[in-house]
């Protein structure tokens, strides 16, 4: 089975050790902690995430328990995600522009 064209690549992966906050979820692995997607990039696809969050009395929507960016083999699926992200900004214009 051939590995991804990103796997093993400097650009997937980023561990910013000397970060005040590193690593920022508690339990999380610091040897497999990807600093890349500090702030998450599917955090606006809402339930479409695919991520361990839940929302709070409030409505918001917390990823404290969330560790799908932050790990090294995740990097396919948040980029992969993409292209989702692109139709709703798309969608969302169009909406505006009605």
């Amino acid at each position: 089975m051939e590995k991804p064209y990103w796997e093993g690549k400097e650009y997937s992966y980023f561990s910013h050790k000397k970060c005040e906050f590193f690593p920022c979820h508690k339990n999380a692995d610091p040897d497999d902690f990807n600093c890349l997607f500090c702030y998450c990039p599917l955090y606006a696809l809402g339930e479409k995430c695919g991520g361990n969050f839940r929302y709070t009395e409030k409505g918001i929507k917390d990823c404290t328990n969330c560790m799908l960016p932050h790990k090294r083999k995740n990097y396919g699926y948040v980029t992969g995600k993409y292209q989702e992200l692109a139709d709703m900004m798309k969608r969302a214009k169009e909406s505006i522009s009605k």
